[in-house]
């Protein structure tokens, strides 16, 4: 087993387009890079945007047992216990009312899937979604049923925009009193206000006491953005190769693709 020769590092992980390549799998380089760090003493877990449900199967082909895992964009972080269903409870989480931000997005998306995934990690949507990030635990609903649940987290997706033209409306919305990052396709997540990935980090670093300098995230997405510039402001923020400009501009430094195995590149660092 590898011996930590100094004080334990916090690293955040994205699952997709970081972790794991387009088609979901795992390379064995990243596999055994995230084995040996945390065999040497290392916090290292998942920040994801990926419901509970979505994310805990992860860790498990991984093998590692963090004792703590963000999911959600930061609106749910949970804690491992070994009591609890899958080994984790629901330590944090964060709602709101999204029947306002739903129904203004709705008047400029008209053609709009969209998705809410309650406190319980729940999810009610009105199509189907084409992606893994929603677990099997939901049900399909009339959007007015979307209006009636407090959210931990909203997705949109408008199959009909390209991104450029899905940027322009959603800059048209003014969202307010939500915090949003749009996807690689037309593709919108919406947490609570002030909630991201981020606040999710600071609050797990600070419960385990690991100073601001020995942290670490990995991401590619703009839902990265905000835990990159944390991590970078003292540690360490990476966007992976292939990021967009935006994400590659607020890292603090950057590593090859996930078709490059970049994640076991900046791990193999530690």
């Amino acid at each position: 087993m590898t011996v930590v020769t100094d004080a334990p590092w916090l690293i955040a992980l994205d699952i997709d387009g970081t972790t794991l390549h387009e088609d979901g799998s795992i390379s064995e380089a990243v596999i055994r890079q995230i084995r040996r760090v945390s065999e040497a003493g290392h916090e290292i877990m998942l920040a994801t945007g990926r419901s509970a449900a979505a994310t805990l199967p992860v860790l498990d082909r991984l093998e590692i047992t963090p004792q703590f895992v963000v999911c959600s964009n930061g609106a749910i972080t949970l804690h491992r216990d070994a009591d609890a269903p899958m080994g984790y409870r629901r330590e944090w989480v964060e709602t709101f009312d999204p029947s306002d931000v739903l129904l203004s997005i709705r008047s400029h998306l008209s053609s709009a899937r969209y998705a809410v995934e309650d406190e319980h990690g729940y999810y009610r949507y009105t199509e189907p979604f084409p992606d893994a990030t929603i677990g099997i635990d939901s049900e399909h609903v009339d959007f007015e049923e979307l209006l009636l649940h407090d959210a931990t987290r909203v997705v949109v997706v408008s199959p009909d925009h390209d991104m450029e033209d899905f940027l322009q409306v959603v800059e048209q919305m003014g969202l307010n009193r939500v915090s949003y990052a749009i996807g690689w396709t037309a593709w919108l997540d919406i947490a609570p206000d002030g909630v991201n990935k981020a606040t999710a980090m600071e609050r797990v670093r600070a419960e385990i006491g690991i100073p601001r300098s020995r942290v670490m995230a990995v991401g590619d997405g703009r839902n990265d953005i905000d835990m990159l510039l944390w991590a970078g402001a003292q540690g360490r923020g990476v966007a992976m190769g292939q990021s967009p400009e935006d994400v590659l501009e607020a890292a603090s430094e950057l590593t090859v693709s996930v078709d490059d195995d970049g994640l076991a590149v900046v791990l193999s660092s530690l």
